[in-house]
This record gives C-alpha cells, sequence and structure tokens, in this order.
C-alpha cells in the first residue's frame, strides 16, 4: 500500500514538471530575437598565367602539312657494261669519290684477246683490199691496151669495192674491242660518297649488273605527296620548315618541282622540294614538315582556346572578374611559332583576355581570379625584430 502511494507521488510529480517545460519552452524560444544568416559567397576559380591568353594581332601563315623522304638531286649507279669476273673493288660504303676516279677492275684476259682477235681480222682486210687495188689498177692498163673487155674492168672495180667494206667492218670491229676493254675499268660517273656495294670481288657478274650506288649530298629533295585539291594554293619557291628525325632545328626548304602527272592508286601529285644541304642529313631520311602558302596579319588566339561543344564555336572571355561566354566567327588557320592559331573575324576585340581550353569547361559567371604570388619570406634581420616586437 505505501509502495503504490509512492510511485502515485512519484508519477504525479513527473507530470507537473513536463507540463511546466512545454509550457515555459515556446515562450522562450518566441522571445529570442531571430538571426539572418548572410548568404556564403561563391569561392573564385584560382588561375595561373598560363590559364589566360590575349586576344592579339599576329602574321598568321596559312601551312600546308607534308611528309616524305629526302632524296639526292645526283646520284648514279655503276654497272657492269661487260659480263666479266670483279677482279678488284678498292671502295666501300661511305667513301668520298671524284668523278673519274678509277674505283675497281674487271677481269680483261678475255677482252684482250678479243681485241687482237679483231686487230688481225683487220690486217687481213687490209691486205685483200691491197690486193684487189692492184689487180684494179692492171685491168685498168689491160683495158687502155685491148687486152681484156670493160666488163672485166667492171668485175675488179667490185672486188676492189668489197674489199674497202670488209677493211671498214674490221676496223669497226677493232674499236669495238678496245671499248670493251676501256669498259673493263670501274670509274666512278659522279662525285659523292659510296651507298651501296653491291658485289664482292671474284664474282662474275653479267651485263649491267649493278655493282656501286654513289650519292651526291650536296643537293637534297623531299619527295611529298600532295593531294590534288591542295595544288592550285602551291607555287615554284614557296617556303618551307621542315623537321628531319635525329636533326637538331627546322631545316629551310622550298618548292623546286611540281610533278605535272597524278600517281595512278591514290591520283595525289609529287612535289619536290630543294632542301639546304647539312652535314646530318642523308638520303632516305624521314621529314616532316609545312608548305607556307600565305601570310596575313589578322586578330588571333591561339586554336585550344576555341570550344566546340556547342553548335557553334565559342570562348570563355574573362569579364569583371566573371568568365562569359562569347560566340564568335572563325577566320583561316594558320602557324604562329609552330603553334596552331585561328582567326577571330568577328565576336572579340583586341587586347580581349580569354580562358585557355586547359581549364576546362566552366558555367557562364563563375567567379575567376588571377593567382597571386606568395608574398617573400622577410630577411633574418627582419624576422628577428618582428619577434621581438611581438614579444
Amino acid at each position: 500500500m505505501k509502495r503504490a502511494i509512492r510511485w502515485g507521488v512519484v508519477l504525479a510529480v513527473v507530470l507537473l514538471v513536463g507540463g511546466f517545460v512545454a509550457r515555459t519552452v515556446p515562450q522562450r524560444l518566441a522571445e529570442k530575437p531571430t538571426v539572418a544568416t548572410a548568404p556564403t559567397p561563391a569561392m573564385a576559380l584560382e588561375l595561373a598565367p598560363a590559364d589566360v591568353l590575349t586576344a592579339r594581332v599576329v602574321d598568321l601563315a596559312r601551312t600546308l602539312e607534308i611528309s616524305g623522304g629526302l632524296k639526292a638531286v645526283n646520284a648514279a649507279v655503276l654497272k657492269a657494261k661487260v659480263a666479266a669476273e670483279v677482279k678488284a673493288l678498292n671502295v666501300r660504303e661511305g667513301d668520298r669519290v671524284k668523278r673519274g676516279q678509277v674505283l675497281g677492275q674487271l677481269d680483261s684476259t678475255e677482252l684482250d684477246w678479243k681485241l687482237r682477235q679483231a686487230e688481225q681480222t683487220a690486217s687481213s682486210a687490209k691486205a685483200q683490199l691491197d690486193i684487189a687495188l692492184r689487180a684494179l689498177e692492171n685491168n685498168r692498163a689491160l683495158v687502155a691496151q685491148g687486152f681484156i673487155s670493160p666488163t672485166g674492168l667492171e668485175t675488179s672495180v667490185s672486188n676492189e669495192a668489197a674489199a674497202q667494206a670488209n677493211l671498214q667492218a674490221a676496223l669497226a670491229a677493232v674499236e669495238l674491242a678496245r671499248k670493251a676493254r676501256a669498259d673493263a675499268v670501274l670509274v666512278a660517273p659522279i662525285s659523292g660518297l659510296v651507298s651501296q656495294r653491291l658485289v664482292q670481288p671474284g664474282e662474275r657478274v653479267p651485263v649491267d649488273a649493278r655493282i656501286l650506288e654513289i650519292v651526291d649530298l650536296s643537293q637534297l629533295e623531299l619527295e611529298a605527296a600532295i593531294a590534288a585539291e591542295d595544288i592550285p594554293s602551291l607555287g615554284i619557291g614557296k617556303p618551307a620548315s621542315l623537321s628531319i628525325d635525329g636533326v637538331d632545328g627546322r631545316i629551310a626548304a622550298k618548292v623546286a618541282r611540281i610533278n605535272p602527272s597524278a600517281q595512278a592508286g591514290s591520283r595525289s601529285i609529287m612535289v619536290y622540294l630543294s632542301v639546304q644541304g647539312q652535314p646530318a642529313l642523308r638520303q632516305g631520311m624521314f621529314a616532316k614538315g609545312q608548305i607556307e602558302l600565305a601570310r596575313k596579319s589578322a586578330l588571333a588566339l591561339p586554336l585550344t582556346a576555341v570550344r566546340t561543344d556547342r553548335a557553334k564555336p565559342y570562348l570563355l572571355q574573362i569579364e569583371s572578374g566573371q568568365a562569359r561566354s562569347r560566340e564568335v566567327t572563325l577566320g583561316s588557320q594558320g602557324e604562329v611559332n609552330g603553334q596552331a592559331w585561328v582567326e577571330i573575324a568577328s565576336g572579340l576585340s583586341a587586347g580581349a583576355e580569354v580562358l585557355a581550353g586547359s581549364v576546362g569547361a566552366l558555367r557562364d559567371g563563375t567567379p575567376v581570379r588571377l593567382m597571386s604570388t606568395a608574398p617573400k619570406a622577410p630577411a633574418n634581420g627582419n624576422a628577428a625584430a618582428s619577434a621581438s616586437a611581438s614579444r
């Protein structure tokens, strides 16, 4: 009984306290003044100096991309003019030779005997001609004395003419044999460097067999295949700049010749560019570069600054600390210091600052600011003075 009374008293006290709190807390909250929360300012995107580009008037060069291999203007292949065994070959790849220099020797034993045979045949023909001449003179005397008929004289005249022709043929054979013996000596047709040695001493080579290849590197050309639609813009003398694997810097060149015929398969047209010779250049090197077709002054920006993820190209221009989208009209493209630039025909003025393409996509009106440079640390003396003052 006492325990039930105790629990009843506790329950009454809890209910009394709960009612008091429920009535007091709303009044306190109603009396507490409301504090307005200030809007949080948007964070500005910090930009590095490389992220900001300035539109300016530049000399914009319109170029045409080309590539191809280098080839020597003057090159020659030394071939065997007679069938013989290679007796000696005095040069190897990389050796420098001069025009008219003896480079090797073919075995001339057979050629010497053929020359001697031709000379003996010519001597025999000369003797037959002498006999025919004496017979002709005798018959003329006999005809004058009336001992033989004129028909016999005509036969002597024909024999003398045949002997004369045989002698001329024999002399021609002698000259041919003498030339064949001279062809056994291998002589450099041009000055240059030996690029290939195709035979070795002891090999027997047929007529027109390739023995040596010689190239003159003082004059080189780049052979490039150009599409037919680009040919009208080209012209003899157009300047070009080439980049060659293994060679530092750019190599100057110019259009020297344009082939009048198109290639059968690709329908492209070969263009030949004369290249300034340098010690590092070799035939067969791969080169790529640009031919300058035209040049003009125009308001331009690097091509990477133009954004094309919308229906029309646009730029992100910096205005009053914000990135604003500006649609632009593009013109011709070209190069400035080896970088691709594009003409801004309309929609932007000179001196306007725009965001580079490396910044990425931003919403119109995004706050931006240049990244501030960190302040320099004070000198040791100033730091000590500041420390003592703070104390």
